[in-house]
C-alpha cells in the first residue's frame, strides 16, 4: 500500500525543484521511484456502484484480496480464506484443496453448486443449469481477489440461489517483465511449486503461470497430484478498446480414502478401508474478451468462452461398513465401478453500461444478453478392473450411456435511479429461456438395452428484483430482494450416486433472496457489515431417510424428492477493528487487527407433507411431515474470530472457527445409521495459524499450522462420491514456503 504522506513529499519536492531550477539541455534528470510501505490490511472490501459494466448498488457483496490475507493458499484452505465472509459453510472432503466446496445461508456447499462459479467472469462449472458442480477451481496462489455477490446477483449473473462467486486471477499491470515463484513443503509429503511470468510492453500485456502440487494426504489412501497452467495475452488498440484471450489447462488425480462409519471415525479418523478408489479431472477453459468505450457514456463488453472437461472415477463404492477385501475363492478383489462424464460447453455473454442524465442526476443502465449451450455425455456403472491403480478401462459396456443438452438464452437489465446524491433505487429484470434434453441408455438387462426415451423440458422464466442504497461519506444502508430459480439437475433425473434413490417426478425449484444491512468504514479503523437475510426456497430437492427393505437392521438409503418450501433466515455480521490505528500508534507498532464474522442461521422446512413410495412395494405409500425440521447441512451458527498483527516486513494471523452441529437428512435423524450415511454431525471448533515474513525487497517466507489443537471433526456425510459415509476433516498439519518476485 502506498504511503500517501511520503509520496506527497516526493511529488512536492520534485514540483518545487522543477519550478525553481532551470533545467539545461546537458542536465541529467533522474526519475525517482515512489516509496511503498506495505502491511496487510484485512479484507473484505466492497465493490463500487459500477464495475466491469455491472451494477453492484444495493447488493450484498464482498471482495477478498488474497495479498491481504494470511492463510494456507497452497492447499486452497477455504476455511481460512472465506472466514471473513459471514455465513459461508465449508465442506472439507480431504485436505488437497483440489475442490472448493462452499455454500451460503444454509445452502448445500457440495462443489459450490448453489453458486454461479466463475474465473475472470467466465463459467467454470460442468453445466450451469444441468450439473452446476465446480470440479475445478484455480490455485489460490494464482488468485488476486475473490468476489462474492449474494442472492442479488441472480439478475445479472444467473438465477442461482446462492449468488455469484468469481475468482479473479493475478495480472502484471506495470513492468515489462516480472517473475514470481512460491515453493512449499508441508506435512504428509506436501510439495508445491507456483511459477509465473507477466508484464506489459507497449500495447501488449501477458501473464503465464504453472502450479504443480502433490502430497500423500493426512488420511491413509489419500494421495494426489495436480497441475494447473494458465496463459493470458492482451492487446490494446487504444485507451478505449482492447481485446484479450486466455486459456486454462488443469489436470489432477487423487486417491480417495472413502467414508467411515461413526464407530470407525471415533476409533481412528485417519483410517481408510478404500485403497482402490481414484478420481481424476482434466479441465480446459478458454475465452476471448473484448472491451470498448463507444463514447464517454457507453461501455461494451463481449466474452466468448468455452469449456472442455471430464470427470472420471473408479472404485469400490459400497457403504463404509462393507470391507473391500480379496475374495478367497478367486484370490482377487471385486471388480470396481467406473463412471465418466464428458463436458463440452460454449457461450457468449454481452454486458453494457449506459450513463445518462435524468433531471439533474446521472443514472446508470446495465443490460446485456447471454447465449449458452452445454453438452454432457454421461457413462456410468461399468465393470472396472480388480486392480488397485487408476485404470479407466471398462470390462464391457457402461450400464448407463446418456446424453444431456442444455440451451440457454438470457436477457437482463438493471437501472440505478439516483433519486438524490445519497439515495438510489435499482430495479431489474432477467428473462431465462432454458431447453434441457436427455436421451440414452439407462440400463442393460439380459443383454438388451433399456433406453431412456428422449425427454425435453422448456422453461421460460422471468425474474424480478429491486435494490436500495442510501449513502453517507463512508457508510451505507442497503436492501435487496431478487427472485431465484434452480432447474431439476441431470443428476436428479438419473441417479449417479451409489445409494440414493431418485423420485422420477421432480419439479424445478424457485424462490427469492432478501437482504437488509448497514456497512462501511468508520474513521479508517473499523470495517463493518451487519445485515439480515431471508431466503425462500420452494420445491427444494433433498433426501428423506428410508430403511433398506423396510428393515432397520439393514441400514438406510436417501430418497431424493421435492421436499416443499424451506425458509432460511438469519443475521450476518462482520467487523475488523484496527486497534493500533484507532489509538494512533500504527506507525511505530504496526497494525493490530481483531476481526469477527458471525452468522446465525435458522433454516427450516415449512408445513409440508411428502408422500414417497416404499422401496419394496411401490403401491405402499409413506407419508412424512417435515414441518419445523431443520434443513440438512445447515448449521445454526458459523463464527470466525481472528487476531492479526503486521508491519512492513512481518505479519501473522491466529484464526478460530466455530460451526454448529448439522442434520444430514431432511428427517433430522439423530442416531447414526450403521453405514454412516445419516445421523447428526457434531459441531466443531478449529484453530489455525499463518504468517509471512518479507525480506530483501523481493523475497518472502510463509508458514502456518492448520488445526493447531489437532481436533477430530467432520463437516459432512456422503451417500456416494467421495464416500459414502463420514468424511473426516484433517488433523494438525503444517506448511512452510519460500518465494520471490522480481
Amino acid at each position: 500500500m502506498k504511503n500517501p504522506f511520503i509520496y506527497f513529499l516526493l511529488l512536492t519536492a520534485f514540483s518545487v525543484s522543477a519550478q525553481e531550477t532551470q533545467v539545461q539541455s546537458n542536465d541529467t534528470i533522474k526519475n525517482l521511484k515512489p516509496v511503498y510501505i506495505i502491511s496487510k490490511q484485512q479484507s473484505p472490501e466492497r465493490m463500487p456502484e459500477t464495475k466491469d459494466n455491472v451494477l453492484f448498488s444495493g447488493k450484498k457483496n464482498e471482495v477478498l484480496k488474497l495479498s491481504n490475507i494470511n492463510g494456507n493458499l497452497t492447499n486452497n484452505n477455504a476455511r481460512e480464506i472465506f472466514a471473513r465472509i459471514p455465513g459461508v459453510t465449508v465442506w472439507e472432503n480431504e485436505g488437497s484443496g483440489l475442490q472448493i466446496n462452499v455454500g451460503v445461508r444454509g445452502l448445500s456447499p457440495n462443489r459450490s453448486w448453489e453458486l454461479n462459479t466463475r474465473q475472470n467472469g467466465v463459467d467454470i462449472s460442468a453445466d450451469v443449469f444441468g450439473y452446476p458442480e465446480a470440479y475445478y477451481n484455480p490455485p489460490l496462489e494464482a488468485v488476486e481477489s475473490i468476489q462474492m455477490v449474494r442472492g442479488g446477483a441472480s439478475l445479472q449473473f444467473g438465477p442461482q440461489f446462492g449468488g455469484m462467486l468469481n475468482y479473479v486471477l493475478k495480472r502484471e499491470k506495470a513492468q515489462p517483465f516480472t517473475f514470481e515463484t512460491q515453493n512449499t513443503v508441508g506435512s504428509y509429503g506436501l510439495l508445491s511449486s507456483f511459477n509465473a511470468i507477466g508484464g506489459k510492453y507497449k500495447k501488449w500485456s501477458y501473464y503465464l503461470y504453472n502450479h504443480s502440487r502433490s502430497g500423500k494426504g493426512w488420511r491413509e489412501n489419500n494421495r494426489f497430484e495436480s497441475r494447473n497452467t494458465h496463459a493470458f495475452v492482451e492487446y490494446r488498440f487504444s485507451e478505449k478498446t482492447k481485446i484479450s484471450a486466455e486459456y486454462t489447462n488443469s489436470d489432477y488425480e487423487m486417491q480417495q480414502p472413502g467414508g467411515l462409519t461413526d464407530a470407525q471415525f471415533k476409533a481412528n479418523s485417519r483410517q481408510s478401508n478404500r485403497e482402490r478408489n481414484w478420481f481424476g479431472v482434466p479441465w480446459n477453459i478458454f475465452s476471448v474478451n473484448f472491451d470498448t468505450k463507444v463514447n464517454a457514456n457507453f461501455d461494451v463488453n463481449v466474452k466468448a468462452f468455452g469449456l472442455l472437461g471430464e470427470r472420471n472415477s473408479v472404485g469400490f463404492t459400497s457403504a463404509a461398513n462393507f470391507e473391500d477385501v480379496i475374495n478367497t475363492t478367486t484370490n482377487q478383489y471385486a471388480n470396481r465401478r467406473l463412471d465418466s462424464d464428458e463436458y463440452k460447453n460454449l457461450g457468449v455473454e454481452n454486458r453494457n453500461i449506459y450513463r445518462y442524465t435524468l433531471g439533474k442526476a446521472k443514472q446508470n443502465l446495465a443490460f446485456g444478453a447471454r447465449l449458452y449451450q452445454s453438452n454432457t455425455n454421461r457413462f456410468q456403472n461399468a465393470k472396472g478392473s480388480t486392480g488397485t491403480n487408476f485404470n479407466m478401462s471398462p470390462e464391457g459396456r457402461y450400464q448407463k450411456d446418456l446424453q444431456f443438452t442444455t440451451k440457454n438464452v438470457a436477457l437482463f437489465a438493471e437501472n440505478q435511479f439516483k433519486v438524490t446524491d445519497k439515495f438510489s433505487v435499482t430495479p431489474g429484470i432477467r428473462y431465462e429461456h432454458i431447453t434441457s434434453t436427455a436421451i440414452g441408455r439407462i440400463d442393460i438387462a439380459e443383454g438388451k438395452d433399456v433406453n431412456f426415451d428422449q425427454q425435453t423440458r422448456v422453461r421460460n422464466k422471468p425474474l424480478f428484483g429491486v435494490g436500495f442504497e442510501y449513502k453517507w461519506k463512508q457508510t451505507n444502508v442497503y436492501a435487496n430482494i431478487s427472485q431465484a430459480f434452480r432447474p431439476v439437475l441431470f443428476s436428479d433425473l438419473t441417479p449417479g450416486v451409489i445409494v440414493d434413490v431418485i423420485d422420477p417426478n421432480l419439479k424445478d425449484a424457485s424462490g427469492y433472496n432478501a437482504d437488509f444491512g448497514y456497512r462501511g468504514i468508520y474513521k479508517g479503523f473499523l470495517n463493518f457489515d451487519i445485515g439480515l437475510f431471508y431466503l425462500s426456497y420452494n420445491n427444494r430437492v433433498g433426501g428423506l431417510t428410508q430403511f433398506i427393505n423396510n428393515d432397520p437392521t439393514q441400514g438406510t438409503y436417501l430418497f431424493r424428492t421435492n421436499l416443499g418450501e424451506t425458509l432460511n433466515k438469519g443475521i450476518e455480521s462482520f467487523f475488523d477493528l484496527n486497534i493500533t490505528k484507532m489509538v494512533g500508534i500504527e506507525k511505530p507498532y504496526g497494525n493490530l487487527d481483531i476481526f469477527a464474522s458471525m452468522s446465525f442461521i435458522d433454516s427450516r422446512y415449512v408445513d409440508v407433507k411428502v408422500i414417497t413410495p416404499s422401496k419394496t412395494d411401490p403401491n405402499s405409500l409413506i407419508e412424512t411431515n417435515l414441518a419445523g425440521n431443520r434443513v440438512e447441512n445447515a448449521p445454526r451458527y458459523i463464527h470466525n474470530f481472528g487476531l492479526s498483527w503486521g508491519n512492513t516486513n512481518f505479519s501473522a494471523t491466529v484464526q478460530y472457527k466455530m460451526s454448529g452441529r448439522i442434520f444430514t437428512d431432511a428427517n433430522n435423524t439423530v442416531t447414526p445409521s450403521a453405514n454412516g450415511q445419516t445421523g447428526i454431525l457434531d459441531g466443531y471448533e478449529i484453530l489455525d495459524f499463518s504468517s509471512e515474513y518479507k525480506f530483501l525487497k523481493h523475497y518472502n517466507i510463509r508458514g502456518g499450522v492448520n488445526n493447531l489443537l489437532n481436533k477430530d471433526y467432520a463437516t459432512r456425510r456422503a451417500g456416494g462420491y467421495p464416500g459414502p459415509g463420514i468424511l473426516p476433516g484433517e488433523g494438525r498439519t503444517f506448511y512452510i514456503s519460500i518465494g520471490a518476485k522480481f
